[in-house]
C-alpha cells in the first residue's frame, strides 16, 4: 500500500531497521486520521491515567493522604503495593489475553473505591479497616490499568518518537495530580491554625483538622476518578492503529491461558537483560515514602503540604517532557549515545538530591516532629528551600520513570513482550514499595527509611549501566520481538480480512 510523505519511511524519523521488510499502510485521513493518530490514542491513555492514578497521586502526595495519621496511609498503601506486585507479574498475560481496553476498564474501578474509602473514614472515623482492604482492592486493578498503559505507550510511537510520546503521556497524566493539587490547597488554604503543645483537648482537634483535609476535598477527587472510568470506552482497537511510518502495531492473541502464561519465561529467557533493570524498577517508587509522609507529611501543615504536592507533580511534567524530547529522542545522537546521556543525567540528579535531602533529615525524628506537633506553613521563612526540594524530586521521579519505560521500549517494539516488561516493572516497583509502606506504618526512623531509599536509587542506575551498554542498540531488529516470532500464535486478522 501507499503511503504519504509523512508516512513514509526515510520522513518518519524511524529508527527500525526491518522496517525496509514491513508492508507500509496508508493511515486514514480526515477526524478519522485524528483519532487513530498514535499520538491520539497515547493522549487519551494520559487522560485515563489523570482521572484515576493522577487523583490517587493528588491523595497520596498530600501526606498521609491527607489525614493526621499517617499509619493507616502506610498500612493501606502497603497492602495496596503488596497484592499490585503479585498481580503485576501475571498482569502481561492478562492483558494479552483481555486486550488492554478491557484491561483499562477494569482498572479504574479501584481508584475510585480506594478515595472514597478515606471520605467513608472522614464520616466515620472507626473505618480504617476499609481503606486497608480498598488498597489491597486497587493494587489488582492497578496491576491491570498499569500494564495496558505501558504497552500502548510503548507500542504506538515509532523509534524515533518513543520519548517524546512517553513525555506526553506523562505529562496528562501528572496533570491530573497537579489538578488535584489545586483543589487541596483551595479548600484547605485556611487550615492553618497551630496551638502551643498546653493546648486544650477542644484546641488539639482544632489544629489536628488544621492537619488533614476535608470532605469537599474527597468527593471532588471521587467524582473525577468516576469520570475516569468511562474513557477506556472512547479508545480505539489497537490491530487498526497505524504508525506515523506507515506501519501497522501488531497486536497478537494468543490461544490460550496457558501459552500465554509460558510467555513470561520465554520474555526473560530471550532477553535476559531485562533483569538488570528490576533493582531500578524496585526503587522507582521506593522514595515515595519519604518524600511524601516522612518529609511532606511530617514537616509541612496541610496547606502547604498541598502546595508542595502542586509543585512537586507540576515539576514532573516539565522534567518528562525535557529528558524525553530533548534526550532520548535527541534525533542528532545515535540512540545508544542518548542512552547514556540519560542515565546519566538521572545518576546526577540521585545524588544531589539526596544529599540535599540527607542535610534536612538530620533536623527531625519522629520523636521531634510527631503528627500533633506545629508545622512548617508557606509564609515561615525556612520554607523556600524546603520547597525547592520538593520540585527536584518531582524533576528526579519523572526523568527516572520516563528512561525506564524508555530503556524497556529500546528493547522491543512488539506490544505483547512489552505488556509482559511493563507487568515486570510494576511487579517489582510495586514489590519495593510494599516494602517500605510497611516500614513507615511500624514507625522505623526516618533517617533509616532514607538512607535505604538513597542506596536503592544508586544501586538500581549501576545494575542498569551494563544493559545500556550492551544491550541498548541504535536499531531494533526482528530477533529482538521474542512474542511476535512465536510459533503457536494467532495473529488479528488484517483489516482487510475483517468483515
Amino acid at each position: 500500500m501507499s503511503a504519504t510523505g509523512e508516512e513514509k519511511v526515510h520522513g518518519s524519523g524511524s529508527e527500525t531497521s526491518s522496517i525496509e521488510q514491513a508492508e507500509i499502510y496508508e493511515r486514514p485521513r480526515g477526524w478519522r486520521g485524528l483519532y487513530y493518530h498514535p499520538a491520539t490514542q497515547v493522549c487519551l491513555v494520559g487522560f485515563v491515567c489523570f482521572m484515576c492514578p493522577g487523583m490517587f497521586n493528588a491523595v497520596n502526595g498530600l501526606g498521609a493522604a491527607g489525614q493526621v495519621d499517617a499509619t493507616t496511609s502506610a498500612n493501606a498503601n502497603s497492602a495496596l503495593y503488596s497484592t499490585f506486585a503479585f498481580f503485576a507479574f501475571f498482569s502481561g498475560s492478562v492483558h494479552n489475553v483481555l486486550g488492554p481496553r478491557l484491561c483499562l476498564l477494569l482498572g479504574t474501578w479501584g481508584y475510585s473505591l480506594y478515595i472514597a474509602s478515606y471520605l467513608a473514614t472522614n464520616i466515620h472515623p472507626g473505618a480504617g479497616d476499609f481503606i486497608v482492604v480498598s488498597g489491597a482492592i486497587l493494587g489488582v486493578c492497578a496491576a491491570l490499568i498499569w500494564t495496558a498503559e505501558g504497552s500502548l505507550m510503548m507500542a504506538y510511537p515509532t523509534e524515533a518518537q518513543k520519548g517524546t510520546f512517553i513525555s506526553y503521556f506523562w505529562a496528562i497524566f501528572n496533570l491530573g495530580s497537579v489538578v488535584g493539587s489545586s483543589v487541596a490547597f483551595g479548600s484547605n488554604y485556611n487550615s492553618t491554625v497551630n496551638y502551643p503543645c498546653y493546648m486544650s483537648c477542644t484546641m488539639l482537634n482544632h489544629r489536628n483538622q488544621a492537619n488533614k483535609v476535608g470532605n469537599g476535598t474527597y468527593i471532588v477527587f471521587l467524582v473525577l476518578s468516576l469520570t475516569g472510568v468511562v474513557l477506556p470506552l472512547f479508545l480505539a482497537d489497537p490491530y487498526k492503529m497505524i504508525r506515523t511510518d506507515g506501519t501497522r502495531v501488531a497486536p497478537i492473541r494468543y490461544p490460550s491461558w496457558k501459552t500465554e502464561f509460558i510467555s513470561l519465561f520465554v520474555a526473560l529467557k530471550t532477553d535476559p537483560w531485562i533483569v538488570l533493570l528490576f533493582p531500578m524498577f524496585f526503587a522507582s517508587n521506593y522514595f515515595y515514602t519519604w518524600q511524601f509522609n516522612d518529609y511532606n507529611g511530617a514537616l509541612f501543615n496541610i496547606r502547604t503540604r498541598s502546595l508542595n504536592n502542586f509543585v512537586y507533580w507540576t515539576a514532573q511534567i516539565f522534567g518528562s517532557f525535557f529528558i524525553g524530547h530533548f534526550v532520548l529522542d535527541l534525533r542528532r545522537f545515535r540512540r545508544r549515545v542518548r542512552a547514556f546521556m540519560g542515565w546519566s543525567i538521572v545518576v546526577v540528579l540521585v545524588f544531589a538530591v539526596h544529599l540535599w535531602s540527607y542535610y534536612y533529615q538530620l533536623t527531625y525524628t519522629r520523636t521531634s516532629d510527631p503528627p500533633t506537633a506545629v508545622k512548617m506553613d508557606i509564609h515561615d521563612p525556612g520554607y523556600p528551600a524546603h520547597v525547592w526540594l520538593m520540585i527536584f524530586y518531582g524533576l528526579l521521579d519523572s526523568m527516572w520513570q520516563t528512561t525506564a519505560y524508555w530503556l524497556m521500549g529500546a528493547m522491543s517494539n512488539d506490544p505483547a513482550k512489552l505488556a509482559v516488561f511493563t507487568g515486570f516493572y510494576k511487579c517489582f516497583q510495586s514489590a519495593g514499595s510494599a516494602v517500605v509502606w510497611r516500614l513507615d506504618a511500624v514507625q522505623k526512623p526516618y533517617m533509616d527509611i532514607f538512607i535505604s531509599t538513597w542506596v536503592l536509587a544508586a544501586a538500581g542506575m549501576i545494575c542498569a549501566f551494563p544493559l545500556v551498554y550492551v544491550r541498548v542498540k541504535d536499531y531494533t531488529e526482528m530477533d529482538d520481538e521474542a512474542l511476535l516470532a512465536r510459533p503457536n500464535v494467532e495473529r488479528l486478522p488484517e483489516a482487510s480480512e475483517r468483515k
